[in-house]
């Protein structure tokens, strides 16, 4: 059974201060974020109905906002307490939440002054994002941008329009993601979730030069070493996937994500892959 479409659910999303219901949740087709992409975004898994890293999020949101030069009009510990609220009054003890900011309807052109910020924040079930064990990406053409093009650590609505198309390319190739080189060639990230390769023991991934410093990407790091592994970050180019004995993706939505095969090249889903997929499983229930 399919689930229901995004706009036409049961609930209330918290909005700009106050809870509202679910289908009211709406704003103005001359909102600035919509036409320029400047809207921010956080995702976020709950666990035994607790947000996993809440302040974590928060903060990052906050940042998010900064880099595109404007302050959100709730403090972290604001948003911690609405995110709190939404996913009680919705009773979810499973799922997804979606904080988000954008810039209002105010005026309309390419600057953005005079627009003000509203906030949003979703709760809703949501399960496994991939349905196979070990899934299967291929190589997009699409690439991470330059930093000096793209405000990299920040997350931008804007900049996952080149991760849709990436995505759905992949897709139509029956493939389950699409790994993305950066502007350099090197190997940067899937289309929502970071990289990771076991090389000699040795768990690599990319430097945070092009993509996003994930949360559960840092989280899984702080596991590998508690369990011994040396993590090294670096650049890391196409050529080196032949060297690498297993492959995983980190990210809030994928988790601990195994990969099975990169364009054809095989990876079994070893033990240093699932023995952090059961230890970050274990850690965000606890």
């Amino acid at each position: 059974m399919s689930s229901p479409p995004m706009d036409d659910r049961d609930g209330v999303i918290w909005y700009n201060g106050d809870l509202v219901p679910w289908r009211d949740a709406r704003f103005h087709v001359l909102t600035h974020s919509m036409h320029y992409g400047n809207g921010v975004f956080e995702g976020e898994r709950v666990y035994g109905g607790k947000v996993f890293k809440l302040t974590e999020h928060s903060a990052r949101l906050h940042r998010s906002a900064n880099m595109l030069a404007y302050e959100l009009p709730y403090s972290v510990e604001e948003l911690d307490a609405a995110t709190r609220r939404v996913v009680a009054e919705n009773k979810l003890e499973a799922g997804y939440v979606r904080p988000v900011a954008w810039r209002g309807a105010e005026v309309i052109g390419v600057s953005a002054k005079g627009t003000k910020v509203h906030v949003a924040i979703a709760a809703f079930p949501w399960g496994a994002y991939y349905d196979q064990k070990a899934i299967r990406l291929v190589t997009s053409r699409w690439k991470r941008p330059s930093p000096e093009s793209s405000p990299a650590g920040s997350k931008a609505a804007g900049l996952y329009i080149i991760c849709t198309l990436a995505k759905d390319e992949a897709l139509a190739a029956g493939a389950q993601d699409a790994l993305m080189h950066d502007y350099k060639g090197r190997l940067s990230e899937a289309t929502g979730a970071n990289l990771f390769l076991l090389i000699d023991g040795e768990l690599h991934t990319p430097t945070t030069e092009t993509i996003l410093n994930g949360i559960t990407r840092l989280t899984v790091m702080d596991l590998a070493r508690k369990r011994g592994v040396k993590v090294v970050e670096r650049e890391i180019w196409p050529d080196e996937l032949a060297r690498a004995t297993e492959v995983f993706l980190t990210g809030t939505a994928v988790e601990v994500q195994p990969v099975g095969a990169i364009d054809g090249r095989e990876y079994p889903v070893g033990p240093v892959t699932r023995q952090l997929k059961d230890d970050y499983a274990a850690l965000v229930r606890m």
